[in-house]
């Protein structure tokens, strides 16, 4: 029987269905109501919460974890391409990648937003249209992030989609034993109660 290993945290999972969830409602109210500007708003402090745990969470949270450098990124993708890519605990390059790119657009998509309702920007047609833009951008990415999730799923013989519910991966081998090494010494030191509700 494979060894389960902790890769994500409470603060983790809850910050990804809480953003989805709110970022697909929003499709499904009206522009400038009190709803769709509170949902836009939460949104931004959802982005601002995960940036700081990126830097002070956990081990698989932390940005230094999973953000790669372009040649990481480049290897990984001709390993894949081969048949030679191997599973990682945490996030892979390229759904790094794509992870940022969700979250820089998420991010902008907040911010033009907000904008509008400034004097300067108020009624400006041009920012309403990249408003939109935009957010059918961003969903856009979000269906490619769930076929790639369900893509690896059947690759790896892994739900990916289960492992962002209850936080638990197939252990890799040596990555089994540092991983339950480092990430409950990095959770207590770092993280306080939210670690311990693992």
């Amino acid at each position: 029987m494979n060894a389960m290993v902790k890769v994500w945290d409470p603060l983790v999972r809850l910050f990804h269905w809480s953003l989805a969830g709110l970022f697909l409602a929003n499709f499904f109210t009206e522009e400038g109501e009190p709803v769709h500007r509170g949902f836009g708003y939460a949104i931004l402090i959802l982005i601002a919460v995960r940036v700081v745990w990126g830097w002070i969470g956990t081990r698989h949270a932390r940005f230094a974890d999973w953000v790669p450098g372009p040649r990481r990124v480049r290897d990984y993708l001709r390993e894949r391409l081969a048949g030679r890519s191997r599973r990682q605990l945490g996030h892979n390059p390229a759904a790094a990648v794509m992870i940022l790119a969700l979250l820089v657009g998420v991010l902008l998509v907040g911010v033009t937003g907000w904008l509008q309702t400034t004097d300067r920007f108020f009624g400006e047609g041009w920012l309403e249209e990249l408003h939109e833009t935009l957010a059918y951008g961003v969903l856009g990415l979000v269906v490619l992030h769930v076929l790639a999730a369900v893509g690896e799923s059947v690759h790896y013989g892994e739900n990916l989609v289960g492992a962002m519910i209850h936080g638990r991966k197939r252990a890799l081998g040596q990555d089994a034993a540092a991983s339950e090494k480092t990430a409950p010494i990095a959770a207590n030191q770092v993280s306080g109660p939210i670690a311990r509700q693992e």
